[in-house]
């Protein structure tokens, strides 16, 4: 047996509608809210190997063996840390609200 729980779902004419969710469907959307985190970690990640690209070579520091692991270890762990806390960037929200509201209408088809 489903339980069925309403939310307000926009529309892309700016419509609100109340639309009732299964427990199936609310599992989803905090799977899609991770993997939208999870692809806004990694986007920042990228984003921060792409930064470090520009600093010039050179010097002691560059030559200490493991800065390059230290520094991928680290932009990882700050990337992840950056999608956890107030929503990130805003790139999740954006695109889970885009991603919900179309899963949501599909299944309701």
């Amino acid at each position: 047996m489903d339980i069925v729980i309403n939310i307000k779902d926009s529309t892309a004419a700016g419509n609100v509608q109340a639309k009732p969710l299964t427990l199936k469907q609310i599992e989803d959307n905090k799977k899609l809210k991770k993997a939208c985190a999870d692809f806004e970690a990694i986007l920042t990640y990228n984003l921060f190997k792409a930064m470090r690209k520009t600093i010039p070579a050179g010097g002691a520091i560059n030559t200490i063996a493991g800065k390059d692991t230290f520094d991928m270890l680290m932009d990882q762990k700050v990337a992840e840390d950056l999608s956890k806390k107030n929503g990130g960037l805003g790139i999740q929200k954006i695109l889970y609200n885009q991603l919900v509201i179309k899963a949501n209408n599909n299944n309701g088809q």
